[in-house]
């Protein structure tokens, strides 16, 4: 029996069908007979008790320039009685706007499953929920205070600086031992964001790629390395680094076996982390990506996998 699946996301007119992750799950979806909605977070509404949303209908198909249809007009829709499935599917960046509507999804899991769940989402970040696991992890330090910066790039040679909500790759900086823009750095970061900003140890070895693996309920299914162009630090697809097929080391199914039960106990049914050198820097689990060009590489069926454990875990409800 189909599900109604209701699809929480950007602009569908926007979308790079090559290689968004989201509309790869669309695709899935129908071809297993569940019916698509599309709404923006902007959408969401909540009165006595209910949490609603203005939605439509819509047909996806891989063709570039007609890669959705329209198969009925926007309806208002109760994400409780009216779907079975809302998948949260919006990109970054995780602001209070982000936040809310998790709070608004919170309110309809017990009636509809939210993939993943908003209230895990909320609370695990990518850049504050790896901090569970230091052992795993580069050096790191969040912090506000330039003397606490400074104190730990003197322990620790170069740096990367980067906020704690940013997303694709932005703001991220590299500062060397002796580099001298870290006081005007640390004070532009402290002017644009009101939470404090992370500083890790610098991975050399980031020019060999910085490894994204996808875990489905918790189980690794695959990766792609992401190697920065030249002049670059930044290995994510979004600011121009290029993907080529890998395996996993004994390292990151040690990593994945860390993590895997945690991420399955919170709902986290989709969840890319990002490994460099064999040191975990962040879990994805607001609107992770990767899996398009995974299954290019690899010949497999990301997508299929992922609705897998999203049937299984509707059916248990």
């Amino acid at each position: 029996m189909g599900l109604t699946v209701a699809v929480q996301m950007d602009p569908i007119e926007d979308v790079k069908t090559g290689g968004d992750s989201t509309f790869a799950l669309m695709i899935a979806a129908q071809a297993r007979g569940h019916t698509l909605y599309h709404y923006l977070a902007t959408d969401l509404s909540f009165e006595a008790g209910r949490v609603r949303t203005r939605a439509r209908p819509l047909t996806v198909t891989r063709e570039p320039g007609a890669h959705f249809t329209w198969t009925g007009e926007t309806r208002t829709i109760d994400l409780g009685y009216d779907t079975d499935v809302v998948l949260m599917r919006q990109d970054p960046p995780f602001d209070m706007a982000y936040i809310t509507a998790t709070h608004l999804l919170e309110r309809v899991t017990a009636e509809t499953l939210v993939v993943n769940d908003p209230a895990e989402v909320r609370n695990a970040p990518e850049k504050l929920f790896v901090l569970g696991y230091p052992d795993l992890m580069p050096p790191t330090l969040v912090t506000r205070r330039l003397d606490d910066a400074a104190d730990f790039r003197a322990r620790h040679g170069d740096v990367v600086i980067k906020p704690l909500y940013g997303n694709a790759g932005s703001a991220v900086f590299h500062i060397g031992a002796g580099d001298a823009n870290m006081p005007a750095l640390v004070e532009l970061f402290s002017q644009v964001w009101p939470e404090p900003f992370m500083v890790q140890k610098f991975l050399p070895d980031v020019s060999a790629g910085d490894k994204r693996i996808v875990l489905v309920d918790g189980v690794p299914t695959g990766a792609i390395n992401r190697l920065p162009k030249a002049g670059e630090i930044r290995s994510n697809l979004a600011a121009g680094g290029s993907a080529q097929a890998t395996g996993l080391t004994a390292r990151e199914e040690e990593i994945c076996a860390a993590i895997g039960p945690e991420l399955k106990r919170r709902g986290l049914v989709f969840v890319g982390i990002d490994v460099i050198a064999g040191y975990l820097t962040e879990i994805n689990v607001t609107s992770p990506t990767g899996i398009v060009a995974i299954d290019r590489f690899n010949g497999t069926d990301t997508p299929a996998l992922i609705w897998d454990a999203i049937e299984g875990r509707h059916a248990a409800r």
